[in-house]
């Protein structure tokens, strides 16, 4: 058998939204080793949302359970959706009978080769109330994205954005936004770790998943 672990996460950088970095010791201003202030917004890059997030009495990350965020994960080819459009339930009808109790689902549209664009925060496909409702109904345990959120960022869309949220996270379905690198993935399958920072009382916190893909060596024996 052979592994293949690709990283699903964006890189966190200066002038990324909600980042910041300060040096605190410097070997070369005469310290003895260099370390690192780090200021991050607990929806930055890559990250997870707990219910907390759009339920003010919900669950906090540092209580998030963390078998919804390590197995198994379905990747849905997304990427015909246009940009600014509604994933809807038919969308991912294909693959309707795959989705139950205990899924967790990889929304792939690739739209994180828009992450340093203007259009990233703004012109992302997002996941309809009907679909949020639907994987809440089938017992969905959770449920990536690769653009900034699951629901529209823009202003005259709050309702959405609260409805979506709410409708997700009401179902203690786990939220993972700002996703990266589906696109290399060959695979419809894929063992998924996904882990948020342990941090107390906290609506969210910044994730690194990783897919792992295991597969039959070309060399060895595919039954072993």
């Amino acid at each position: 058998m052979t592994r293949k672990i690709v990283d699903l996460s964006l890189t966190f950088r200066e002038g990324m939204r909600g980042v910041g970095f300060e040096p605190a010791n410097r070997i070369a201003n005469g310290d003895s080793y260099n370390t690192t202030t780090l200021s991050l917004y607990s929806h930055a890059g890559t990250h997870m949302d707990a219910p907390r997030h759009f339920i003010d009495d919900g669950g906090t990350i540092d209580n998030l359970d963390l078998e919804k965020c390590i197995g198994p994960a379905l990747v849905l080819d997304l990427t015909a959706k246009p940009a600014n459009s509604l994933i809807t339930v038919n969308d991912i009808a294909p693959w309707a009978d795959r989705i139950g109790q205990g899924t967790r689902l990889l929304l792939r549209t690739d739209w994180d080769q828009h992450a340093d664009l203007p259009d990233y925060r703004t012109h992302f496909p997002r996941i309809s109330l009907e679909l949020a409702q639907w994987l809440a109904d089938r017992g969905v345990w959770l449920v990536g994205v690769q653009g900034p959120s699951v629901a529209s960022l823009v202003p005259e869309f709050r309702q959405e954005l609260i409805d979506v949220h709410q409708t997700l996270l009401a179902a203690a379905i786990v939220i993972v936004e700002g996703l990266a690198n589906l696109d290399v993935l060959d695979v419809d399958e894929i063992q998924l770790i996904a882990l948020p920072l342990k941090i107390d009382g906290c609506d969210g916190s910044p994730t690194r998943p990783v897919a792992i893909i295991d597969s039959a060596s070309e060399t060895g024996n595919p039954n072993e």
